[in-house]
């Protein structure tokens, strides 16, 4: 698994405008601020140069819909933002948003990535995740990315809708295989706190439907080249993202926009949520921060464990308590690294309770 390199810095753009808002979606996402584009745009223009930070190494615009906004107030928040020679550009899109157009603009600027939400290649499956576009979309979208030189692209999936059976999932993955992507984010329907999903108990997803699509998945991809390298994250070798390599990797990185978040050596902020009161704080100059926290020594490296647990990568096998039958039956150990098995994934966040230090000495019995 790729290592992110010393001195790798990233920066995140937010873009907070959707057409519709899906029911499971928890972001900070609005479909009426559309006339809040332009302003919004210039305020993260301005917001970056007012930043001391090194020469980007990934860019990722998330959102939201970032390809919902007008390519060139996109592209003039990019230009503001110094990259090193080459940086890594992620942008995601909607299906229903590409455009020839869109992806020559953005190619002529330097995005090197595109996202794709697909979500499923399933319409009744579509429609029950909230999704406006269709399968025929996806394999447009797909085809226009290769005919402007995206050779790095990502297909977006999520499984576990309310009525998509077993072999509806196989049916996404088939169609999404024989797109030959380089690589596929799949991740499982999670019910967040207020949204239309939570307040609708029919249809949350069962979580043993889910481990069966994850091993599916896992499956699949593996025979279409797509190997594991995060829990949610397949690629061929030299795909992996960069950008969420820096996360995984507790890397630094800088937030740009409403509620997006920064990591700087082990200190960690987040900005105000709303976009109006964004462009306000900009517009006065005041710093645009709404929070703040910062881990200790201990508390940084139990982090890094919990997030390289979750990678191809591993954590030192003195990190968990091997000698319980339970946790060792979930990690593979080589070369003194555990990583999780198939079955571990599925139990990624029990296997993360029983993280410790490689420092600390084990809890007696």
């Amino acid at each position: 698994m790729p290592h992110v390199v010393a001195g790798s810095f990233g920066v995140y753009v937010h873009i907070p405008f959707c057409a519709r808002r899906c029911d499971y979606c928890a972001f900070a996402t609005w479909t009426d601020r559309a006339h809040l584009v332009d302003e919004y745009l210039d305020a993260c223009r301005v917001d970056v140069a007012r930043h001391d930070v090194p020469a980007a190494t990934s860019v990722f615009f998330g959102g939201g819909t970032p390809s919902l906004v007008p390519a060139p107030g996109l592209v003039h928040v990019l230009d503001a933002i110094v990259r090193v020679p080459d940086a890594e550009v992620t942008v995601e899109c909607n299906p229903d948003t590409v455009t020839a157009e869109l992806l020559a603009a953005y190619r002529a600027a330097g995005v090197t990535r595109l996202s794709f939400g697909v979500q499923s290649m399933v319409p009744h499956v579509l429609k029950a995740l909230g999704r406006t576009h269709d399968p025929g979309k996806v394999r447009a979208a797909v085809e226009i990315a290769r005919s402007y030189g995206f050779s790095s692209f990502n297909l977006d999936l999520i499984y576990g809708a309310a009525g998509e059976s077993l072999d509806d999932w196989r049916r996404t993955l088939d169609a999404v295989t024989d797109l030959d992507p380089p690589h596929v984010s799949a991740y499982a329907l999670t019910v967040e706190p207020g949204t239309p999903l939570a307040g609708d108990p029919a249809r949350h997803p069962d979580g043993d439907d889910q481990a069966a699509k994850y091993e599916v998945l896992t499956e699949h991809l593996a025979g279409a080249g797509l190997d594991w390298y995060e829990i949610s994250n397949f690629a061929r070798p030299g795909h992996e993202c960069r950008h969420n390599l820096l996360y995984w990797q507790q890397g630094d990185y800088l937030g740009i926009g409403c509620a997006a978040h920064s990591h700087r050596g082990g200190r960690r902020w987040w900005n105000v949520r709303t976009p109006e009161r964004y462009c306000e704080l900009v517009r006065r100059g005041v710093p645009v921060e709404a929070g703040s926290e910062h881990l200790d020594g201990a508390e940084r490296e139990l982090e890094r464990l919990q997030l390289a647990l979750r990678t191809r990568a591993g954590v030192p096998a003195g990190a968990l308590p091997l000698d319980d039958p339970d946790i060792a039956a979930l990690v593979d150990v080589d070369g003194g690294l555990a990583v999780l098995n198939l079955r571990g994934r599925l139990l990624a966040n029990e296997v993360a309770l029983r993280l410790r230090t490689v420092t600390e000495e084990p809890a007696a019995s």
